[in-house]
């Protein structure tokens, strides 16, 4: 492994963590949880097979993920991370909150996953704990779909769909991830083109304020 040498915190984790897609990984594990390695190429496009498996071997040397074999029919490895790999989630957290400047354009030819707006919606707040509760839609254009579940004043989320969600924001990436990051108010956002349906009062009790 690669050290800077250094006896600083800061250069320690980069000594564990710095090295290109790593990072990347730990996203796509929070975002989906345990993930097989045509998961994990699936939300990494352009990483090549044989670095990715480099990655997860380093990953599980540092104590940061864990393999298992999953039970037929799956009959394949399953990676996942462990606490301390877990424990990773809110420096993702604030690195996307620093990299929301650089989303304010749309992303021209670079590769988008619906599920990887679950960080920023991570960060939501229920503004209405004593409300139902709600599950919000989201689909961006041409991409798998992220659910986002509201209950007692927790946001939780994962891929796939629910059957009757409560509201669904249907629209390109950038507009969705300016609107749920704050950066774009819904009502813009629609005359931008960002598409709504349901109730919009659900989608307004965990918009940032």
């Amino acid at each position: 492994m690669r050290t800077y040498g250094q006896y600083c915190g800061i250069a320690k984790t980069l000594d564990t963590v710095g090295d290109r897609w790593t990072l990347l990984i730990v996203r796509e594990l929070l975002a989906l949880g345990p993930c097989r390695h045509t998961d994990l190429r699936n939300g990494l496009p352009g990483i090549a097979s044989n670095l990715l498996v480099d990655r997860l071997r380093e990953l599980e040397e540092a104590g940061l993920i864990h393999r298992e074999a999953a039970p037929p029919p799956v009959a394949t490895t399953l990676f996942s991370l462990t606490e301390r790999g877990r424990e990773l989630e809110p420096v993702l957290r604030e690195l996307s909150r620093w990299g929301v400047p650089l989303l304010r354009e749309p992303g021209g030819n670079d590769t988008f996953r619906t599920h990887w707006l679950d960080m920023p919606a991570r960060a939501l707040t229920d503004h209405r704990p004593d409300q139902p509760a709600i599950a919000l839609q989201l689909h961006a254009d041409g991409n798998e779909d992220l659910v986002i579940e509201v209950k007692d004043g927790s946001v939780h989320t994962h891929a796939g769909r629910v059957d009757h969600p409560t509201a669904s924001l249907t629209g390109p990436p950038h507009l969705l991830a300016a609107t749920l990051l704050g950066e774009l108010d819904l009502s813009a956002a629609v005359q931008q083109g960002l598409r709504v349906s349901g109730e919009r009062e659900a989608v307004m009790r965990i918009l940032p304020r």
